[in-house]
C-alpha cells in the first residue's frame, strides 16, 4: 500500500514513524514550512520532516494546497508532486494545512485523519487541552474519513484513554501519540483486508475544540478555583498560565483548588512554604510556578526567595 503522510509536530511524527516501521510504502510526506524558533529565532524543520529525511523519505512543504489561494504556485507544485506519488490513501495527523476537495478525491482510499479525541466531542484544533480543561474523565484517538466539514466524517477506529486528576496536556499528548500511531497501523491493514467499516458520528454529543487563544493564558481570579486549577494542566506546556507579581509575569503551572475565601487575587493567610490565593469561588494553592527567566519551582523554593505575605494581590484580579 502505498501511504502519502501529511503532518507537522511531534505528534505527528509518532504515527510517521510507526508507519516506517510498519514497512507501509511511504512515496512522499508533506508537513508544514520551516519556522522559526528558539532565542536565535532560526528556522527550525518539523519532527516530521527530521524523521523523514533521517529515513531518507521525500518531503514537499508547500504554504497552501489551494489552487485558487494565496499561494496557487504552492498547491499547483504539490498536486504534481501528490499525482506522481500515487497513492493508494493519504494519512493525516496534525498537519496544519486545509486539505481542498482535489486532495480528499486524488488517494483511491481516500484520506484518514488520526484525531485526538472521541469524536464528535471536541472537532477542531486543540482537542488534548480542550479535554482536560473540561474536566473529562477520558478521551481518545478517532481514525476518521476525512470529508470537506470540520472533522465530520466517517469513523473508522476508536480507542479510549483515561484522564488522571494529575494529567497534563503534555503526559496526555505523550499516550494519545503512541496509541493514535498503532491505531492508523491497524486502520491501514484493515483497508487493505477490507474490514473496515465506517461509521456516521452521532448527531448528539458535539463539541469544538477551539485553538487556544493568547487572552485565555492570562489567570482570571474570578473564575472557580477548580476551573484554574485544569486550566493550569492543560495549558502546560504550552502555552502555560500566567500572572502579575510587582508588574512582573509568573507562570503558574501546578495548583489545586482547597477551600478559602476573600478578593480574588489576594493571597490568603496559610502554613509556611504554602501559598493560597482567594478566587471567585474557593481558593487556589499554587503549587509549581516560574519567573520569567528562571525554572519551575515548588511554591516553598518560590517563596524562599519572593515572599508572598497574606494581603498581596496578584494580577490581574478584581478591584
Amino acid at each position: 500500500m502505498r501511504v502519502v503522510f501529511a503532518g507537522t509536530p511531534a505528534f505527528a511524527a509518532e504515527a510517521l514513524r510507526a508507519l516506517h516501521a510498519a514497512g507501509f510504502e511511504l512515496p512522499l510526506v508533506l508537513t508544514q514550512p520551516d519556522r522559526p524558533a528558539g532565542r536565535g529565532m532560526k528556522l527550525q524543520p518539523s519532527p516530521v520532516k527530521q524523521f523523514a529525511l533521517a529515513q531518507g523519505l521525500a518531503v514537499a512543504q508547500p504554504r497552501s494546497l489551494r489552487l485558487d489561494g494565496r499561494f496557487p504556485e504552492d498547491a499547483a507544485a504539490a498536486r504534481a508532486v501528490l499525482q506522481a506519488a500515487a497513492p493508494d490513501v493519504m494519512v493525516v495527523a496534525a498537519y496544519g494545512l486545509i486539505l481542498p476537495p482535489w486532495v480528499l478525491a486524488l488517494p483511491p482510499l481516500g484520506c484518514l485523519n488520526i484525531h485526538a479525541s472521541l469524536l464528535p466531542r471536541w472537532r477542531g484544533a486543540a482537542p488534548i487541552q480542550r479535554a482536560v480543561e473540561a474536566g473529562d474523565a477520558e478521551t481518545g484517538i478517532t481514525i476518521m474519513q476525512m470529508d470537506a466539514g470540520l472533522d465530520t466524517g466517517p469513523m473508522l477506529l476508536r480507542a479510549v484513554e483515561p484522564i488522571g486528576p494529575q494529567d497534563t496536556t503534555a503526559t496526555l499528548h505523550d499516550r494519545l501519540a503512541t496509541l493514535g500511531a498503532r491505531l492508523i497501523v491497524q486502520a491501514l491493514r484493515d483497508a487493505a483486508a477490507g474490514r473496515l467499516r465506517p461509521q456516521p458520528q452521532p448527531a448528539e454529543g458535539v463539541s469544538y475544540a477551539h485553538k487556544i487563544a493568547k487572552a485565555e493564558a492570562a489567570v482570571d481570579w474570578r473564575q472557580p478555583a477548580a476551573a484554574l486549577a485544569r486550566r493550569a494542566r492543560a495549558f502546560d506546556p504550552a502555552p502555560g498560565l500566567h500572572f502579575a507579581l510587582g508588574g512582573e509575569p509568573v507562570k503558574l503551572w501546578r495548583a489545586a483548588a482547597v477551600a478559602g475565601a476573600g478578593t480574588p487575587g489576594r493571597v490568603l493567610d496559610a502554613p509556611a512554604g504554602r501559598c493560597v490565593v482567594a478566587c471567585g469561588e474557593g481558593a487556589l494553592e499554587l503549587l509549581e510556578l516560574q519567573r520569567a527567566g528562571g525554572r519551575r519551582v515548588s511554591a516553598a523554593q518560590f517563596l524562599a526567595g519572593h515572599p508572598l505575605p497574606p494581603g498581596t494581590r496578584l494580577g490581574p484580579a478584581a478591584p
